[in-house]
């Protein structure tokens, strides 16, 4: 094929003719300051918060595809949450600091804790998810996923003081419900006990209720199931029924050492 009709091909198999990436280098510039906004000594609050409209703005240009949506005042609606928002990722950050021995100070959470960026970049977009606006709220919580290797739907519902520990491997799904002081630890998922696209408006994940502790790689699944409170979940357990409050639930391996004859 001469050039022309490779770009004729491309053409004719290109499905999506009105899929603009601005929106998500856009979308991760917005997390960015967002983020900086809210925890940075240096950061000006008022000059940043201009910014962030005017990025908003960007957004709302790309995103908003339906014209009977009033996304223009999803701002002013949004910014008045922000210190509430940042009301609840100081008690996540308290949480973290007084259940990690190995954190050494409460600034050590703020800047190098992956569990703690991928919480305060969820809690972000949830109140965007909240409000309909399109896209966005996944594109924000998907740009934490790639730095944190955390993946936490913008949809999920999570209460106070939630402690996410090591991170990477956390999958918690759209419809799961999470009370107040939940600890989890690396690889755990919240997920569905199956997929199909007709469950859509149909709850598909858990509910953890409040101080459940889930250690690592433990997988519980479906919308049914719930955890008791005060449960704790031991490692590689896996769960599709509900677990009645104050439980211990583990997991028991089969472990076979072969020795070799002398």
């Amino acid at each position: 094929m001469d050039k022309q009709q490779i770009i004729d091909q491309l053409k004719l198999h290109k499905k999506q003719p009105y899929l603009d990436y601005r929106l998500k280098r856009i979308a991760e510039k917005f997390t960015d300051k967002l983020f900086y906004t809210l925890f940075d000594t240096n950061t000006p609050l008022e000059e940043n918060l201009d910014v962030l409209e005017s990025l908003f703005s960007d957004l709302i240009a790309l995103a908003c595809w339906e014209s009977h949506k009033p996304c223009s005042k999803v701002w002013e609606r949004y910014v008045g949450q922000l210190p509430h928002i940042l009301e609840n990722l100081n008690l996540d950050a308290e949480a973290i600091r007084n259940c990690d021995p190995a954190s050494l100070s409460i600034e050590e959470v703020y800047m190098a804790y992956p569990g703690f960026y991928a919480i305060a970049i969820y809690r972000l977009a949830h109140e965007l998810y909240k409000v309909g606006f399109p896209m966005v709220p996944r594109l924000m919580t998907e740009y934490a996923h790639r730095q944190t290797g955390v993946d936490i739907n913008p949809g999920a519902q999570i209460g106070k003081a939630f402690f996410i520990d090591h991170a990477t491997g956390v999958v918690i799904g759209e419809t799961a419900v999470i009370k107040d002081h939940v600890k989890v630890y690396q690889g755990v998922t919240l997920g569905a006990l199956y997929v199909e696209k007709s469950l859509k408006d149909v709850k598909r994940h858990p509910t953890i209720e409040s101080n459940v502790t889930i250690y690592a790689n433990a997988t519980i699944l479906g919308g049914d199931t719930v955890i008791g409170e005060n449960t704790i979940i031991g490692g590689n357990a896996w769960l599709t029924s509900s677990v009645p409050p104050n439980s211990t639930v583990f997991h028991t391996p089969e472990i076979k050492i072969k020795t070799a004859n002398v």
